[in-house]
């Protein structure tokens, strides 16, 4: 049970803070907004703590749990920094919930997954950029579907989620731009290092596994949608619906065979 205070602990944080923007209709003050701030800065300490006990306390234990709390950590610390300039309190009650959920998950590991080679820079470099290319992609589609809101709200159609202020669009377009073309040069970097030294980094050569295709499928997702807003001007719906079916194929490409080669697999 002690082992499980300071999990709960960061769980209790975030959710108390996304809880104060769910269905609340209600402005906030600065001074409360100040105190979110500083509650989630000390979530993130928390969080940062747990994530490096559980996978460099005995070697480099980058396990399915321990890999999804990593990539949250980083979408709620994306969330924070980016929070302090454009004032994106709204997307508390989307990023901080499954934070909270993927943060206690380590707590129920199943199976630890060292990687042998983790003394490689390569090696670390790919792990390194391609869980922060991964963590990007979610604040994204995290992002895209609080605008998706934002633009209901601003059209007055019925939702399902009534929070109390949003950013102004364009700010939210422009961000969500931003933050999806340094997520598409750092997956780029993933895919030509896994590619180019696959032998070096995984102990052997290429392998076009579904893993591979979903990942070169999101990649090309993502370039078609800077693509288009770069020559067309792609914007609203259509960069909303291209930023999730993005997200998708890397949850396909990462998530789901995790899942399957490190819990299913271990269980049967």
């Amino acid at each position: 049970m002690q082992k499980l205070i300071p999990y709960l602990v960061v769980v209790f944080i975030y959710l108390t803070v996304a809880a104060a923007f769910w269905r609340d209709t209600k402005s906030t003050s600065t001074q409360t907004l100040k105190l979110h701030s500083a509650m989630i800065a000390l979530g993130l300490a928390i969080h940062a703590w747990l994530l490096y006990q559980g996978i460099f306390a005995a070697g480099f234990n980058l396990g399915f749990y321990n890999a999804l709390s990593a990539i949250l950590w980083l979408t709620v610390l994306i969330y924070w920094l980016a929070n302090l300039k454009h004032q994106l309190q709204s997307l508390q009650a989307f990023v901080l919930p499954p934070a909270a959920l993927f943060a206690l998950l380590p707590a129920f590991e199943v199976s630890d997954h060292f990687l042998p080679d983790a003394s490689q820079p390569l090696f670390v470099a790919h792990i390194g950029v391609a869980l922060l290319a991964y963590s990007l992609f979610t604040f994204a589609a995290l992002h895209a579907l609080l605008m998706m809101f934002a633009e209901r709200s601003l059209h007055n159609k019925p939702t399902a989620i009534k929070l109390p202020s949003f950013p102004p669009l364009l700010v939210m377009e422009s961000l969500l731009f931003r933050v999806i073309t340094v997520g598409f040069v750092l997956l780029t970097f993933t895919l030509i290092s896994g590619m180019l030294f696959s032998e070096q980094i995984f102990g052997k050569p290429l392998q076009f596994t579904h893993k591979i295709v979903f990942s070169i499928a999101a990649w090309i997702i993502y370039g078609w949608l800077l693509y288009g807003r770069y020559k067309h001007g792609w914007r609203g719906s259509k960069a909303i619906k291209l930023t999730l079916i993005g997200f998708v194929l890397l949850l396909l490409a990462y998530v789901v065979t995790k899942f399957i080669l490190q819990v299913i697999k271990h269980q049967t």
